[in-house]
């Protein structure tokens, strides 16, 4: 997919008309393409795979497939050719956002956020970033905290001390930014640390090395702002 000059290309699959129009509004004034509109799942896999947008903003309660198996289509294990997917929820869903986390969702934003925050989440996940809003974060790391953690995967012994611990500050919700003030390095370093833990560990993005490293006691909460979110 390309997201140079041309402007973004976006799904929007929401079961309520009214809320794809204002969807669609809020991003084409902000120069994103939306090239098709979904009311449920099926509809939303079958117009990705025909116009392979950039991005899908992806409701979770739809009749019919719902958002969950919608993303398992069209990003989770085994896809071949994965559609970046924004999932949008409310506090109610919470109990979702594990589920569409495994199914390869590459963020998730509360549907009462911002214009602003909208377009930069939509951004974000068409240039393969990934992004959780933070209040949502905060709920996900409560829950991790509750259970125990998981053993740790063979794989966690390829990771260098600089790696792991660059696992330990995304858990935190650090940026490429912060994480290169916090390690004294570049940004051009910090990427390539992120791109090597991303490889090593056989996972596709920063929301999956949050999951990572909660699921493996990788990291402790701190419940002053966390948030997964990339420069």
């Amino acid at each position: 997919m390309t997201t140079g000059a041309q402007a973004l290309r976006v799904i929007v699959a929401d079961d309520q008309e009214l809320v794809r129009d204002g969807f669609r509004l809020i991003l084409e004034s902000n120069g994103i393409d939306v090239v098709g509109e979904a009311g449920d799942g099926h509809e939303a896999v079958y117009l990705a795979r025909r116009r392979r947008p950039d991005a899908v903003l992806m409701d979770i309660r739809m009749p019919g497939m719902d958002g969950l198996e919608a993303t398992r289509a069209l990003a989770g294990p085994g896809v071949k050719d994965p559609v970046p997917v924004l999932i949008l929820t409310t506090f109610d869903l919470d109990e979702y956002v594990m589920e569409a986390l495994r199914a390869g969702a590459s963020g998730f934003l509360l549907k009462d956020a911002g214009r602003d925050q909208l377009v930069q989440a939509v951004r974000a996940v068409a240039r393969g970033d990934a992004l959780i809003a933070p209040s949502i974060t905060r709920r996900l790391i409560e829950r991790f905290v509750e259970r125990s953690p998981d053993p740790v995967p063979p794989e966690l012994d390829e990771l260098t001390a600089r790696e792991l611990e660059v696992v330990r500050e995304i858990a935190r919700g650090r940026s490429n930014a912060e994480l290169a003030r916090e390690l004294s390095i570049s940004e051009t370093t910090v990427k390539t640390h992120v791109a090597r833990v991303l490889s090593k560990l056989r996972l596709r993005d920063r929301v999956q090395i949050v999951v990572f490293a909660y699921e493996h006691g990788l990291a402790e909460p701190r419940h002053s702002g966390s948030r997964a979110q990339t420069d």
